[in-house]
């Protein structure tokens, strides 16, 4: 079932159309001694999830306080689905701005019930959009709604503050990592719901995030700010699968896959999954959907390895042939990563840079990578 916003039209030719340039100063917010130049031209998806991904002062909570009107824009464009919102001769004020924003912390009002926040909400929201009782459903409030603020969870306050951000029928929703002031259990708690807010609603996304877990199960977009500047942007499984990206990822380093679930194995609670490239075999679990059902999964470089022959003396289940695209060294001095073509998609390899002389890796050449460990995303 899809609810999309009435105000959102979610057509192929919607985008957010970005070209500014503002230098954050001295301020009251701000240390003394802090300068930071936001400087960016790009054009995002007018739909799905679109993560900004980034070390900490590289500009992305700056870029969306630009959005939301928060923070002042030297010079530039702004424009969401056809709409200007800051240009050379008019600025949207913030308040007339049709975005929802969820920061870190829920920052509900305390003497008010979880409902009595949802209802204040809705009394500003835009005409069109979804139900009071549509929106609760689905972020699973109901049984929360009599509690106040200091009754709730961590987790529970957060899916409370997303629902007050969509009871305003906004345009665009801003998430600035909202899921880094909980715990790992109560990221795990609320992740579902943020995947259900993600397929059931026609809505543009921009969710800020130190997260990789968070940005491969939820993002349809990657973009990887640099000291004020777009160093890499891109639909995710294809720039998750590149060796240049200006971060090192290390350990979190791999590839992300958009698979469809073959058939399952009920004696051995395997599942085969096939994606733009072969098959794999994956572990089954009630999560992973029905026969046909679309999943995503992730392969870290670090569990895949390489061998030159097919060999069947394993208990690696999945071996796929595959083509040496590149090897990349890198900085670390023991380690290189390894992009391989399989079919249509990439995947990388890390292995040690002793393998790759033994082994007398080069690119273009055909051998099988083994595949130790499959995460299924969603």
């Amino acid at each position: 079932m899809s609810f999309p916003l009435a105000k959102q039209s979610a057509n192929a030719g919607d985008s957010i159309v970005v070209t500014i340039k503002t230098r954050v100063g001295q301020s009251k917010a701000v240390p003394e001694n802090f300068a930071f130049t936001l400087d960016v031209d790009l054009q995002l998806p007018g739909q799905g999830i679109t993560a900004i991904f980034g070390t900490s002062g590289s500009g992305k909570t700056t870029l969306l306080r630009c959005l939301a009107g928060l923070q002042a824009i030297d010079e530039g464009e702004l424009i969401v689905n056809g709409e200007v919102w800051h240009g050379s001769s008019h600025s949207l004020p913030a308040y007339q701005r049709p975005i929802g924003y969820v920061f870190q912390e829920a920052s509900l009002f305390e003497h008010l019930t979880a409902e009595g926040n949802l209802r204040y909400a809705a009394k500003r929201a835009a005409p069109g959009g979804m139900t009071f009782q549509t929106i609760v459903d689905l972020m699973g409030i109901q049984s929360l709604l009599e509690q106040y603020p200091s009754q709730l969870s961590g987790g529970e306050r957060q899916r409370v503050a997303i629902a007050r951000a969509l009871l305003i029928n906004p345009s665009l929703l801003l998430m600035d990592e909202p899921l880094a002031a909980l715990d790992r259990q109560r990221r795990l708690e609320i992740l579902p719901y943020l995947e259900r807010l993600h397929r059931e609603i026609q809505l543009p996304i921009l969710y800020v995030t130190h997260s990789m877990e968070e940005v491969t199960r939820l993002a349809d977009t990657l973009l990887i700010l640099d000291q004020g500047k777009v160093a890499a942007q891109g639909e995710l499984v294809d720039l998750l699968s590149r060796t240049d990206l200006p971060l090192e990822f290390g350990e979190e380093a791999g590839a992300v896959l958009e698979g469809q679930v073959l058939s399952r194995d009920e004696r051995w609670h395997l599942a085969t999954v096939a994606f733009p490239g072969g098959e794999l075999l994956v572990r089954d679990s009630e999560g992973l959907g029905a026969i046909g059902a679309k999943v995503r999964l992730r392969i870290l470089a670090r569990d895949v390895s390489l061998s030159l022959d097919a060999t069947s003396d394993s208990s690696i289940l999945n071996r796929l042939p595959a083509q040496i695209v590149l090897i990349d060294d890198g900085a670390d001095a023991g380690m290189s990563t390894v992009q391989l073509q399989v079919g249509e998609s990439l995947l990388l390899a890390r292995v040690s840079k002793r393998s790759v002389h033994e082994m007398e890796l080069r690119e273009g050449m055909q051998l099988y990578g083994q595949i130790k460990s499959v995460a299924i995303l969603r």
